[in-house]
Order: C-alpha cells, then sequence, then structure tokens
C-alpha cells in the first residue's frame, strides 16, 4: 500500500510488519531486543540500568540479556513506581529516580462537580549511591494527585531537576512544576506552580519534558489542549518559571520528549495533532469532562525532528512509527552511545534504536 508514510524530503521510509498488530517502522529503526520500558541509565562499569514497578535490571551486553530482578524497596512496602517516571545519573555517579507512588492513589473525578475532591497519587524521588543495589532518601514531595512525571535533566552547574505535577479544584485541571536538587538529591526545591487554567480530568497543562539550552536558560515544552506545546523558560535552574508562551510546534494532547544529544543537536519525539497527509482527526473533550476544548487526541504516530538552533528551527518532522488504531505515545529516550539512539514507549509498547545521523538533512 502506497502513502505518503513512504517518502520523505531526505530519506525513504518503508513499512515492516513486526506481528498480527501492523506497527509500521521507518527503515532505519530496528526492533530491539527485550520489553523493559526504562527509563534507562548507566551504572559506574558502564552496564546500563533498567527501573521497573519495584525492581531493576542490569544488562553488561548493550540489551541482549538483563540480570534476574533487582527488588527497590524491602518485603511488604507499600510502594510500587508508576510507569510515568524519570531516571537520572549524575555527573558524581548517583542514581535518582522520580516517580509516583501507584499504592497511594486515590481517584475520585466526579462528573457532576467536575472535579476530583481529595484525589491523591503523591510524587516521590529517592537515590542510590551503589549503583542501584540499594535506594535511600526516599522522599514524598507532595500528595496532590500527579498525573505523570517525564523527565530529568542535570544542568552544567550540577543541578538536577525533573518535572511534575499536581492537579488543581474548583474545578478540576490540572499544572505543571519542577522539583530541583543541588546537592545531588539529598534535598529539593519546588518551583512556583505554572497554572494556565482549565477544566477536566485532562484538562489544563500537564506532562512536560525539559532540556538546558545553550545560554543556560532550560526550556520546558508542556503538553496543552490547545493544539500545540507551550514553552516555559527559567532562568535560574528551573526554581522559578518567567516566561510562558506557545511554542508554535503543533501537537496532539500527548507529552513530548525532548532531549539534548551527545552531538549537541535537540532531538523532539511526539504525536502531531493529525495524521500524515491530514489536516483533520475526530476531537474529544469540550464539556470540561476531559477538558474544557475540543482537543485531538491522535496517537497512531511518532514523529521525530532535529535542531541544531537549540529549537529555533527543526528539521521536516519524520513520521517513524505508525500503527493504525493503536496509541503509540509517552516516549522514553536513551543515548546508548553517542548517536545511537534506543526509544521506548509507555502506550504501543514500541522497542526500538536507530541512529541520529539517519534523519540528518544531507546525509545519504
Amino acid at each position: 500500500m502506497k502513502s505518503a508514510f513512504f517518502a520523505a524530503s531526505f530519506t525513504v521510509l518503508c513499512c515492516t510488519l513486526l506481528n498480527a498488530t501492523e506497527l509500521e517502522l521507518h527503515s532505519r529503526l530496528v526492533p530491539l531486543p527485550f520489553k523493559l520500558l526504562g527509563p534507562f541509565a548507566r551504572t559506574s562499569d558502564g552496564s546500563i540500568l533498567a527501573i521497573d514497578s519495584q525492581a531493576t535490571f542490569v544488562s553488561k551486553d548493550l540489551g541482549k540479556t538483563w540480570s534476574e530482578p533487582r527488588p527497590m524497596f524491602p518485603a511488604g512496602t507499600k510502594m510500587t513506581v508508576s510507569n510515568e517516571r524519570a531516571l537520572l545519573r549524575t555527573k558524581d555517579g548517583t542514581l535518582i529516580a522520580a516517580f509516583m507512588n501507584l499504592d497511594e492513589r486515590k481517584w475520585t473525578w466526579s462528573n457532576e462537580l467536575h472535579d476530583a475532591p481529595d484525589a491523591m497519587l503523591p510524587t516521590y524521588v529517592m537515590r542510590s549511591t551503589d549503583d542501584g543495589v540499594t535506594w535511600q532518601q526516599i522522599q514524598k514531595l507532595h500528595d496532590d494527585w500527579s498525573g505523570c512525571v517525564r523527565d530529568m535533566i542535570q544542568t552544567k552547574d550540577g543541578r538536577v531537576i525533573f518535572t511534575a505535577m499536581k492537579m488543581l479544584h474548583n474545578p478540576g485541571r490540572h499544572a505543571v512544576l519542577t522539583y530541583s536538587s543541588a546537592d545531588d538529591g539529598v534535598t529539593w526545591q519546588a518551583s512556583n506552580l505554572i497554572d494556565l487554567g482549565g477544566q477536566g480530568h485532562h484538562g489544563g497543562v500537564t506532562e512536560a519534558t525539559l532540556v538546558e539550552l545553550a545560554d543556560g536558560r532550560i526550556w520546558k515544552l508542556i503538553r496543552t489542549n490547545w493544539g500545540e506545546f507551550w514553552s516555559g523558560y527559567s532562568s535560574d535552574g528551573g526554581q522559578h518559571w518567567q516566561i510562558l508562551q506557545p511554542s508554535g510546534t503543533a501537537s496532539s494532547s500527548a507529552p513530548a520528549m525532548l532531549t539534548r544529544l551527545a552531538s549537541g543537536r535537540l532531538m523532539l519525539i511526539w504525536n502531531q495533532p493529525f495524521p500524515e497527509g491530514s489536516d483533520s482527526w475526530p476531537l474529544s473533550g469540550g464539556d470540561g469532562l476531559w477538558s474544557e476544548i475540543p482537543v485531538s487526541n491522535h496517537r497512531e504516530e511518532l514523529s521525530l525532528a532535529l535542531s541544531d538552533d537549540d529549537g529555533q528551527s527543526w528539521t521536516k518532522p519524520v513520521v517513524i512509527a505508525r500503527q493504525p488504531g493503536k496509541w503509540l505515545a509517552y516516549p522514553y529516550v536513551f543515548e546508548v552511545a553517542p548517536g545511537r539512539i534506543w526509544l521506548t514507549t509507555m502506550q504501543g509498547d514500541v522497542r526500538v534504536e536507530f541512529n541520529e545521523r539517519d534523519f540528518i538533512v544531507g546525509q545519504p
């Protein structure tokens, strides 16, 4: 079957039928030999560590094989790490994980109230100084319902920052914030809360990703219901967000992953609002239950773009995965070697790797 999916300005696309669900992959993507979601981080001996709901796994052969699960919590601990989580190895070798504890989840949404009074899904952070064998300083940072922890970075000056959320009330909606640490994850400071209004259990602003720009500012790319991401900027390492504005990047109501690669380029992986070659998609919401306005939830395609100028301009988006009738969303990115990328998704179970050079304009 021919379609626009098979042509791009600088490369050739093909359809790879992996199984009966007909997942189509760009010809330069290669399936990974494991099902772990991640996120992933390096350990001190160069092994790769993956975090799961209650355990970690280690691979010494670039993901070909993995260790038996290593429990993160003592037996009987009521702690289950959410799929929406972040993991980082700091410059000093500390592993830091941020997540929500599913064992404390309490969802109380009422259509009549347009709110979820007393809803709770706490955000936690923890650290390991022995390559993930044990975890210490497990801290609850807030009790509020937190839809997602998506991303964590360390700045050039050593500050660790991760994205978080809080559900607000009267009416029910979401807001975003960051937590930052100047002491390798021992203590944490909350930023100001970004509340741009809205209504609904998917209303407001949600599920941000972030990167440090060349000028030292932190750029946060925020999921919205307005047909594009919004940008937030911080000049003090994510402690305060001073500038909020539309980003100009069209998007579905789904989160992106914004990553600084070893080459210095930025890479964006996300769901565009419409299928390739189309300018429409059935809308959801608009009743104050899902969201305050109708919104595209198109998630059947994942797209990739690169930037050489800190996000001021981007290469033409390339659809790298498609699965009609199934959501492919919530990407995690791990640069396993310079220019070699692992991509996994929470929705759709995509598990692939590819090379950055295959998506650079002008490369053969």
